[in-house]
């Protein structure tokens, strides 16, 4: 049976994958945990809002599995207090057919699915496996930025000028009569951008431009 969190306990477990269930129904929330834990997910049980929003989200691919109507805070408004510190875990919503409106708004919101008590078990691992998916990319996507953002950073003053014309689609003839330096100094900087950025090819530095938001 799942233990309300314990993340010391937890990290002891095989899988790196972790299951956030907020539910306030006790027979509700440990029947979804037990699910997922014989899949070989790590899962937290939390009773409220509250009890979620005290524990330190471990740095690992998660998604949050969430029942909108809680006692106190509900899940919607967890939903959007989350949103509104930055915090992208993915979001199942939990809901009975009544709250076919508030699920709604929490798609809305950006929930990635949500599910209709009483749940189906594959349609639980589905939905959580699915988000899982959505978080690891999510990550990678932001541990790709940060090293594009590391590799700019080397660039010279100049370099950057020379990329940003690149990327907006001027030739090297273009470029050093806006520099007012010559075409072989321009093929120089554009040679160094693309060794330091590792871009193979003008498309690959155009698309790290339009990541880095650079525009002439």
């Amino acid at each position: 049976m799942p233990i309300e969190p314990d993340f010391r306990k937890q990290a002891r477990m095989p899988s790196s994958f972790l299951v956030h269930i907020v539910d306030d129904d006790q027979a509700v929330r440990e029947s979804l945990g037990d699910l997922l834990q014989s899949m070989d997910y790590r899962v937290a049980l939390y009773g409220s809002a509250l009890d979620f929003l005290k524990v330190t989200l471990p740095d690992a691919p998660a998604c949050l599995v969430l029942d909108i109507r809680l006692p106190g805070t509900s899940g919607l408004e967890l939903q959007e207090y989350l949103a509104s510190i930055n915090i992208g875990l993915p979001i199942i919503l939990m809901t009975a057919f009544g709250d076919i409106p508030m699920t709604v708004r929490g798609m809305k919101l950006g929930a990635v699915d949500f599910l209709t008590k009483p749940i189906r078990d594959q349609d639980l691992l589905d939905a959580v496996a699915a988000a899982i998916r959505l978080d690891q990319d999510r990550r990678q996507d932001i541990a790709q930025m940060a090293e594009l953002r590391q590799k700019y950073a080397l660039l010279t003053t100049r370099e950057r000028q020379v990329m940003a014309f690149v990327a907006s689609g001027l030739m090297n003839k273009q470029i050093a009569s806006k520099l007012s330096i010559s075409e072989v100094t321009v093929k120089m900087h554009r040679g160094s951008v693309m060794r330091k950025l590792e871009a193979k090819s003008v498309a690959a530095l155009t698309r790290m431009a339009e990541a880095l938001d650079i525009t002439v």
